[in-house]
């Protein structure tokens, strides 16, 4: 089980000062919450990609390059690569390249994003997002998965004879989850690839989000790659936490009843009984973050949004302080001995080049078994 932060990168005012941050702080902060997050023990942290205010996370890449400079264990992830606007030859470049720079610490989760003006800025029509990811991802795979390409497709130009440089590193490409919060075909995409499939959990009750990932659960099976249970799902989650459950109220509603994300929604308490969100002590972030698995089945990656909402950068690290002594123990203990024997294992580089020396171990014993025809069997 893989525990870690997510970002999405907003830049919004702090209510409790007045103060908004500039994109130069913004982006400081997310490298800074990023060795914060090795520092405790997490195992990722993921950034956004937005192309629009007040987000400022228009390259992830860059950005998760420059943390892979200054980390050595965490996993650099995407919270959303955009499949549909982005050209999945750079897609393809940009993250084997990050990948052999951080000696494989890289996945990514792709998606559709959440902003329509983005299309026409990339010279894309938003009508066409579900077949722009069908074939761009399509085509994503192949540039990763074989040497050389040739392909034809409706949404750019074809490729004669290309070959997508630097090759993933020990030819294995990045992991790859697919986020949606109400596509059924981009979980129907991860289940016939054997990806994984990434839920935010973030705004909506839990029942919507179980939908999607039982769907993925289904097909995962039905396509032949293992059992429901063994398929490999990536949940959200958001806490804020003080040692007193009412100090953590106290603290947090401003920021909650401010923010655009929020503000002028439901209230504060009847948001946190109705979405994964939990504002308490970490006695109440942990059992409700281990609510995920009784509800949702055994999985292998939780991340956290805790940077968001005009939240000061010593206030987010102090909150992962908190999160590494009190919950991040427990929560990996209790998640452990829960869990099934026989589901699969958080996706590593390491452990994918394992399972791909395997399965070649497994083929080419398979393939001197087979009797050899002579010239008078034929």
């Amino acid at each position: 089980m893989q525990f870690g932060v997510f970002s999405v990168s907003d830049i919004t005012r702090d209510p409790t000062t007045g103060k908004i941050p500039t994109e130069k702080e913004r982006i400081d902060a997310s490298v800074a919450i990023a060795k914060k997050v090795e520092e405790i023990g997490m195992d990722v942290f993921a950034i956004g990609e937005h192309h629009n205010r007040p987000f400022f996370s228009s390259s992830p890449t860059t950005t998760l390059a420059y943390i892979a400079a200054q980390t050595e264990r965490i996993i650099l992830s995407t919270a959303t690569t955009l499949i549909t606007t982005n050209d999945p030859v750079k897609i393809a470049e940009d993250f084997a390249m990050l990948q052999n720079l951080s000696g494989g610490r890289v996945d990514l989760v792709l998606g559709r994003g959440n902003t329509g003006p983005v299309y026409p800025w990339f010279g894309k029509n938003m009508q066409d997002s579900v077949n722009l990811t069908v074939e761009n991802y399509n085509l994503l795979r192949r540039l990763w998965d074989e040497d050389v390409v040739n392909w034809e497709g409706k949404f750019r130009t074809p490729l004669q004879n290309f070959t997508s440089t630097p090759r993933p590193l020990d030819d294995v490409a990045p992991f790859v989850w697919h986020g949606s919060i109400r596509t059924p075909q981009v979980a129907e995409i991860a289940a016939y690839y054997g990806d994984g499939f990434f839920a935010n959990n973030i705004f909506w009750p839990k029942e919507h989000y179980k939908q999607l990932i039982d769907l993925y659960r289904e097909r995962y099976e039905h396509y032949g790659h293992g059992k429901a249970h063994q398929a490999v799902v990536g949940l959200g989650g958001q806490f804020y936490m003080a040692k007193d459950s009412q100090q953590a109220v106290k603290e947090f509603r401003p920021y909650f009843d401010n923010a655009p994300v929020y503000g002028n929604g439901p209230s504060m308490e009847d948001f946190t009984a109705q979405t994964p969100l939990t504002v308490g002590s970490p006695q109440q972030v942990l059992e409700k973050t281990l609510s995920f698995q009784e509800y949702f089945g055994d999985y292998q990656r939780q991340l956290f949004l805790i940077d968001h909402a005009g939240l000061p950068l010593k206030t987010v690290l102090n909150q992962l302080d908190m999160f590494g002594e009190y919950v991040l123990p427990e929560l990996k203990k209790e998640m452990a001995s829960r869990a099934a024997p026989d589901i699969a294992q958080a996706p590593t580089h390491a452990g994918r080049v394992a399972a791909r020396n395997a399965k070649l171990v497994v083929e080419q014993a398979n393939a001197a078994k087979e009797p050899e025809v002579s010239d008078r069997d034929q």
